[in-house]
């Protein structure tokens, strides 16, 4: 991970919030758009021959050209007010690579998934997301594929794939690692220390109101040797609750319950002020972690954010992690909160409504919770003599130098028990008499939470020519966000033919709710025309 563009970033955040970010985009927008049009229409001349979408692929390795910094056009709420300082960032789109000329592919794991439930919102309200809130990665690792958990190990690795059905003569490759799981009853205790942003925003659509509810999801769901204590922030920051065993449940509640909102928003303190009272109640025998509630905006404070980022480092490597849960849909600041949770070796996730909540802090509280593997990293590599290109589908801010694989020192992703992660790559392999033979190899290397040791392991790349049908609604999913996001490897797709394939794949509840979500996206769509 980048840390150094991460404070670079969160110090602007922090001195520039309030104001409008549309002033980076200049008077050379025009002639910017101008130039990136020119681009794309080359790219779109040298790729035509091949005719993919997410799954087409030009004949040589190509990238997307980069789109202009600027602020992604407002949307309208329902009293016609602007989605006013919403913001995100752009992270590229990965190009197809010549496997002769590089055969590695390194990145960092990623169970984040705010980038989907904040692109619902969006198509809840009527609305479509900006193309730079989409993290096609975050869309994939959304939905639970049910794989089977290792009995001893910390994962087990699922590698499967075939025929791709967005890219005609391409092979879709499915790489997924499925964390152990732990029963309620065995995790560890947990101490945690709950981060609330109180501060005016807040008062937006009863954001500090689904926190409450959110938060109170899951006082119910601990048990008594579990440990709670609550810091507040607006103008400044204060601990509303000293640190209380769960077997005072009601005064936790009650605390929650007082909490109202106003001032201006101070995160530095409250984040010093939280990491401050998690080291005071500190156990080597249990969980440790932080809970950012908040919209993610900051407009008050120090100007050295630096300075307090490297603490989080400090106390990340200590063993008090951060999860960042942010909520709000005008603004908001995505960067800041996946950021935070990524410098906290913890997870993001987006709550926008009574119901993700349940998920997050009720269905997947033990993965929400304990972690079984820090730094965890995959590599693949491709063998030139069957693969001729490939290209990996999201997980463009999660890029690792392949040198850096084996590097301990490589901050990665963490992965909580139970959780998976999948990634899918696009290849074209290199016609030969033996189809079904190996086309490569995956590596998956971390730290075991449980030992302390470093483990590595790996698996051959094998797969058939049909695609099984979870990986099929995997594929409509991440050619989904691939169109929301307008990548370029998806200029001939359709949502048309992504609903085709979601009729003949999706089976669960969840899967049918994304279903209709995309019928959503495709009528605003239409009234966009």
């Amino acid at each position: 991970m980048k840390r150094g563009v991460f404070l670079t970033a969160f110090a602007m955040i922090l001195l520039l919030t309030g104001c409008s970010a549309a002033s980076n985009a200049g008077g050379s927008e025009s002639a910017a758009e101008s130039e990136n049009h020119a681009q794309t229409e080359e790219q779109s001349s040298a790729a035509a021959k091949d005719g993919a979408s997410t799954g087409s692929a030009q004949d040589s390795a190509s990238s997307e050209p980069a789109p202009p910094k600027r602020k992604p056009k407002p949307s309208a709420l329902p009293n016609g007010e602007p989605y006013d300082d919403m913001y995100f960032d752009h992270t590229g789109t990965n190009p197809f690579v010549t496997a002769e000329e590089d055969p590695l592919s390194t990145f960092a794991v990623d169970v984040d998934t705010g980038s989907y439930t904040i692109a619902r919102n969006y198509v809840s309200r009527g609305e479509l997301p900006p193309k730079d809130a989409i993290r096609v990665e975050e869309f994939i690792n959304y939905f639970d594929m049910r794989y089977e958990a290792p009995a001893k190990k910390a994962f087990t690795i699922h590698v499967d794939g075939g025929d791709s059905p967005f890219g005609e003569g391409y092979k879709l490759v499915r790489i997924a690692l499925k964390g152990k799981e732990i029963e309620a009853s065995d995790r560890k205790p947990v101490n945690l220390t709950f981060v609330i942003d109180v501060s005016g925003s807040m008062n937006r659509e009863d954001r500090l109101e689904l926190v409450k509810k959110s938060l109170k999801l899951l006082v119910d769901s601990l048990s008594g040797s579990d440990q709670i204590a609550i810091v507040t922030y607006g103008s400044d920051a204060r601990a509303v609750l000293e640190p209380v065993s769960l077997e005072e449940k009601d005064e936790v509640l009650d605390a929650i319950e007082s909490l109202t909102p106003g001032g201006s928003t101070n995160a530095e303190e409250g984040l010093k002020l939280g990491y401050e009272v998690a080291d005071k109640q500190f156990s080597g025998a249990a969980v440790n972690r932080v809970i950012l509630c908040s919209d993610g905006v900051a407009n008050v404070g120090e100007t050295s954010a630096e300075g307090i980022l490297k603490q989080i480092e400090d106390y990340a490597e200590r063993g008090i992690t951060l999860t960042s849960v942010g909520v709000g849909m005008s603004n908001y600041n995505d960067v800041m909160m996946e950021k935070l949770a990524d410098q906290g070796n913890g997870a993001y996730a987006y709550v926008d409504s009574f119901s993700e909540a349940r998920r997050l802090f009720v269905d997947d509280l033990t993965g929400t919770l304990q972690t079984i593997a820090r730094d965890v990293k995959i590599q693949v590599e491709f063998d030139p003599k069957r693969v001729d290109r490939y290209r990996l589908i999201g997980y463009e801010n999660r890029d690792v130098a392949d040198e850096d694989f084996r590097d301990n020192r490589v901050d990665a992703g963490e992965v909580g028990a139970g959780h998976s992660v999948t990634a899918l790559y696009e290849v074209k392999l290199i016609d030969t008499e033996d189809d079904a033979a190996d086309f490569g190899e995956v590596r998956v290397r971390y730290l075991d939470e449980k030992s302390g040791r470093t483990e590595e392991w790996s698996e051959p790349l094998r797969i058939g020519n049909k695609i099984s049908r979870d990986l099929a609604f995997l594929a409509s999913v991440a050619e989904y966000a691939e169109l929301l996001r307008g990548s370029y490897w998806a200029k001939n797709g359709s949502m048309k033919d992504v609903l085709q394939l979601l009729e003949a794949s999706a089976e669960t509840e969840q899967e049918h709710q994304f279903a209709a979500m995309v019928k959503d996206t495709v009528a605003l769509l239409r009234s966009d025309d």
